[in-house]
């Protein structure tokens, strides 16, 4: 069996590696992808193609159909949305 004995300065290193090595897998699957996490907001202008039950459908410049849920909009008519870019949920602004 041999033993690898390792003097301070490398005692040292190997810590401040460590510690570097830790920070960087934290860094990289917590940091990181929580800033892809934060979308842009987008206003438009909409007119309600459907409403199905209190909620309501529309079509976005995207080309996403949007969904929106407790509305009490009747189709055709126009209300004012917000909702995250790419994705497929928006909430009425002003109607």
């Amino acid at each position: 069996m041999v033993v690898l004995e390792l003097n301070t300065s490398q005692k040292t290193g190997l810590v401040f590696g460590g510690i570097f090595a830790v920070v960087v897998i934290v860094m990289s699957t917590m940091v990181f992808p929580f800033w892809n996490l934060i979308r842009e907001d987008v206003f438009e202008e909409v007119l309600i193609l459907n409403n199905d039950n209190g909620r309501c459908y529309v079509e976005t410049v995207d080309s996403i159909p949007k969904i929106i849920d407790n509305c009490n909009l009747q189709p055709g008519d126009k209300a004012q949305i917000k909702y995250g870019k790419g994705l497929a949920w928006a909430t009425i602004i002003e109607a």
